[in-house]
């Protein structure tokens, strides 16, 4: 199904408040509070204003930005005199992703999507609605800043999120292309992911939501992944084993997942050793590694990376190389086991930032 043009969107929504309300939708006469207004419409249904803000997409990117000026402009909405004097912020979209969904629940922000899912939460009304799939898929490949080699850029940005960068300094840090870094750039600089300063250098404008948005589209299958099983009494004595065996064969490697936030914190103990690798492992390494290829009982993932960026911010921990905690926390949501509940824990130790602002 096609996205609706804005004008048609905002028609669907008012029909969508109208049902879920179980009331008349009606347009409400207050002008933007500010030239800049990110509010589309203003609709008046059953004693509730809902301040409309519409996006033809729903990703991370796209919301997490607009979430605190709907939610202002709200409120100089009802500044502004209205009667009954609650202001319900909006945000509206074809569908709503998971991640979007969360910031507005985290921030006040209601919200709905013309696939049939909505969550109105405000001060006498309650409505959830969950569950509905994404009525409009488009076909194709989206348009992303955080294809495999803007990720560096991304990855970058995140291990060093007060610290502005010329598109130059990006593209020699990352070893990308100028003409790509610049089109990267601009990519997350409209979807209002960085901020630049007067020397045009780049930022991150909320680290938090630029690693949100990039784990919204994140995808681990687009590696290679060989599964097989060695023998180790323990997950930590097959992690040292693997380490061990790799760097006396003279392998670069480097540690995810599970396997690399035990050596980051201890975190949970773990079956399943994923370890980074250049290219593609020899049948003599493997035979090194005494590693049986065995999909169903695979202990060890021997990944080859989709783009070599993954090896960026690569440190020794415990005595393991490990991948930065940002990649780990990308990689972890595509494991088995604890992997998820870690990836919480790890993201606040180690990925809490303070900016400047």
């Amino acid at each position: 199904m096609d996205i609706p043009s804005k004008p048609k969107a905002i028609r669907e929504v008012a029909e969508r408040l109208a049902e879920l309300v179980d009331a008349d939708c009606q347009p409400f006469p207050i002008r933007a509070s500010r030239r800049d207004s990110q509010i589309d419409a203003v609709l008046r249904a059953d004693g509730f204003v809902f301040a409309v803000a519409w996006k033809s997409v729903g990703t991370a990117a796209s919301i997490g930005s607009l979430i605190r000026k709907v939610r202002d402009e709200a409120e100089e909405i009802k500044q502004t005199g209205y009667p009954e004097g609650h202001v319900v912020p909006l945000i509206a979209a074809p569908f709503m992703g998971r991640i979007g969904r969360h910031r507005c629940a985290e921030h006040g922000v209601a919200w709905l999507d013309l696939s049939g899912n909505a969550r109105v939460v405000a001060p006498g009304i309650r409505i959830l609605m969950d569950g509905r799939p994404n009525r409009y898929k488009q076909r194709g490949r989206p348009s992303t800043a955080f294809a495999p080699m803007g990720s560096r850029i991304t990855k970058w940005l995140l291990m060093h999120p007060n610290r502005p960068f010329t598109q130059r300094e990006l593209a020699r840090a990352t070893r990308a292309d100028e003409g790509y870094t610049s089109r990267v750039v601009a990519r997350l600089e409209q979807d209002g992911l960085i901020i630049r300063n007067d020397a045009g250098a780049v930022r991150p404008r909320d680290p938090d939501l630029l690693l949100d948005a990039w784990r919204e589209v994140y995808d681990f299958t687009k590696h290679h992944v060989v599964r097989g099983h060695v023998a180790a009494r323990s997950g930590d004595a097959l992690l040292r084993q693997m380490s061990d065996g790799l760097k006396g064969a003279s392998v670069f490697h480097a540690a995810t997942g599970l396997a690399a936030a035990w050596s980051l914190g201890h975190y949970a103990g773990f079956r399943t050793a994923s370890i980074y690798l250049p290219q593609e492992p020899s049948s003599d390494l493997l035979a090194a590694l005494s590693f049986r290829e065995d999909a169903r009982g695979a202990n060890v993932w021997l990944i080859v990376p989709n783009d070599e960026g993954v090896f960026q911010g690569v440190s020794i921990r415990n005595g393991v190389h490990c991948v930065h905690p940002v990649q780990v926390y990308l990689d972890l949501h595509a494991h088995p086991e604890r992997a998820r509940d870690v990836a919480r824990e790890l993201r606040s130790d180690h990925l809490h930032w303070k900016t400047d602002d």
